[in-house]
């Protein structure tokens, strides 16, 4: 792949090689997002929304930007998938609400005991049975740790393609009030990862920096599917809760 796209600054190579170059990408992605799935989205639904996604990419790059395509390709791909997630709202009303609900007293308790509580901890707190708990964190499949459209908010005077800028070049940033804040809120985040749980911690890194998805995951730890898409929710929620406070 790398040798096709660094033919991209020089000759554009045709479209239908791109995108036959850039499948197992678009696969790749298709089965991480497939993990917050709806009845109504398939695999399938998500590799058309990459493959429109790396055709606006392809029409839309300008390699004056200094940026490689396929850092802007993949943008792309990741982007349009998840903008067809966000289409089904996967995550009704209702259930924001008890997130939100949920995010507010776990601080509270994380604040009253000195510590991250335990299940238990949580559910007498909640007044629900662990049962119901667990239950609680299986129906958050779709709960991010950034939420783009707050950020955008944020920022209502980036539009997509500045945005994008502005998200690739965070470590460039000059202002040294900007860097100090990236700093402090990296420092916050390493903090926050230590009151997690040790499988809490296992079961992010392999999601997020080693690329696995819940099934691997499961089958490597020997749990469910299920019991580590609840560990992975609850350590997002936990994250969420000590850094929003």
């Amino acid at each position: 792949m790398e040798k096709l796209i660094s033919k991209y600054f020089f000759e554009k190579p045709p479209l239908e090689k791109v995108i036959e170059e850039f499948l197992p990408l678009i696969n790749y992605w298709a089965n991480r997002y497939a993990y917050y799935g709806n009845p109504v989205l398939n695999k399938e639904d998500l590799v058309s929304a990459g493959v429109i996604g790396l055709i606006e990419a392809y029409h839309r790059y300008d390699p004056s930007k200094n940026v490689r395509f396929k850092t802007y390709a993949e943008f792309r791909i990741k982007g349009a998938m998840l903008d067809e997630i966000r289409k089904l709202d996967i995550i009704p009303r209702s259930v924001k609400s008890k997130i939100n609900d949920f995010e507010e007293k776990l601080r509270k308790l994380y604040q009253e005991l000195g510590r991250m509580p335990k299940d238990e901890e949580i559910a007498e707190f909640m007044e629900i049975t662990l049962e119901e708990y667990y239950k609680f964190l299986e129906s958050i499949k779709g709960i991010t740790f950034i939420d783009i459209e707050s950020f955008k908010q944020r920022f209502p005077e980036l539009e997509e393609e500045n945005l994008f800028d502005f998200l690739a070049k965070v470590d460039e940033k000059e202002d040294p009030f900007e860097r100090y804040a990236l700093k402090e809120l990296q420092e916050k985040l390493e903090k926050a990862l230590e009151c997690l749980s040790e499988k809490e911690r296992l079961v992010l890194a392999l999601y997020y920096y080693e690329g696995l998805t819940m099934k691997e995951i499961a089958k490597i730890l020997d749990y469910t599917e299920s019991r580590i898409s609840q560990i992975h929710n609850k350590a997002i929620l936990k994250l969420r809760s000590i850094l929003n406070k």
